[in-house]
């Protein structure tokens, strides 16, 4: 059930470079931070200003390089690093993808999808498991923008991430605009996506804008995260905080990225729609 006292603390923003010392100097009305964390592994100017920031604002580590399905186990020092920043930042939230992006100690510049199987699923498992061990807390697991099929992939990817989510305990980072472009570019019904999730495992929502081509005759989404969060991803969040109630949300922006007042703003706009959907006497029909 929402409630108007969790509203001002519930959406976030993403902290990124350009924008630090205009939080620090000015410490704008914003629930909490997200921060990526690959970017502070190296210590630092980054991590010193970063202490300033977190006393201030809740703060939550989204990886994006541990490599969840690698074949081959994970990094052990990439996680070394991961947690000693964990231990440092002590984030209310730690997130990473169902990706893959590590072969023969090589990392690849992307996320890469996962065949959906039980093979498949017991790799990211020992993996998520580890890395829960090692951090002595929960992962929240982001659902992937998809761009295609694989020939064979026979769980559907909602119940792949509720399987997870039983073997392993860990929770899922419900990413709305990766839902609206993966049922754009392959057809599927978002809203029976979001049914499927585990309801009572749902850690955090993204939401963010996405770009949309025509290529053969066909409309591709991609998600870029260079606009702001469009209606089809306003509506879609709507529905999700009708069936997951008040969750932590973050706008995300990190491409072409604006002044940080835009993204105030894209924040107020989201705080407006979860205000809506918490006035709404009944849940919609999503």
């Amino acid at each position: 059930m929402l409630k108007p006292s969790d509203l001002d603390s519930c959406v976030g923003i993403g902290l990124r470079t350009p924008h630090l010392r205009e939080v620090l100097a000015t410490r704008p009305k914003i629930g909490w931070l997200e921060i990526h964390a690959e970017n502070y592994f190296g210590g630092g100017p980054a991590v010193a200003a970063l202490d300033a920031v977190r006393r201030d604002f809740p703060i939550s580590l989204h990886g994006v390089g541990l490599s969840l399905g690698s074949a081959e186990g994970l990094d052990r020092d990439h996680l070394k690093r991961l947690c000693a920043l964990a231990g440092r930042v002590d984030p209310f939230l730690v997130s990473e993808h169902l990706a893959w992006s590590l072969v023969d100690r090589t990392y690849l510049n992307d996320l890469l999808p996962l065949p959906y199987t039980e093979e498949a699923l017991q790799i990211v498992a020992t993996n998520v498991a580890a890395a829960q061990q090692a951090l002595g807390r929960c992962l929240s697991i982001e659902n992937p923008a998809t761009y295609l099929r694989f020939r064979h992939s026979p769980i559907p990817e909602a119940e792949f991430l509720g399987e997870l989510v039983r073997r392993t305990g860990c929770r899922v980072l419900c990413d709305v605009n990766n839902v609206v472009v993966s049922a754009v570019n392959l057809d599927l019904d978002g809203h029976a996506y979001l049914d499927t999730l585990p309801r009572d495992a749902i850690a955090e929502i993204h939401v963010a804008g996405h770009s949309r081509i025509e290529r053969d005759g066909r409309t591709i989404a991609i998600d870029d995260h260079g606009s702001n969060v469009g209606p089809d991803v306003i509506d879609l969040y709507r529905c999700a905080l009708a069936r997951f109630g008040m969750i932590p949300t973050l706008v995300e922006w990190d491409t072409r990225i604006p002044e940080l007042q835009v993204l105030l703003a894209e924040a107020g706009k989201v705080q407006t729609a979860a205000r809506s959907q918490l006035a709404a006497s009944a849940r919609p029909a999503c």
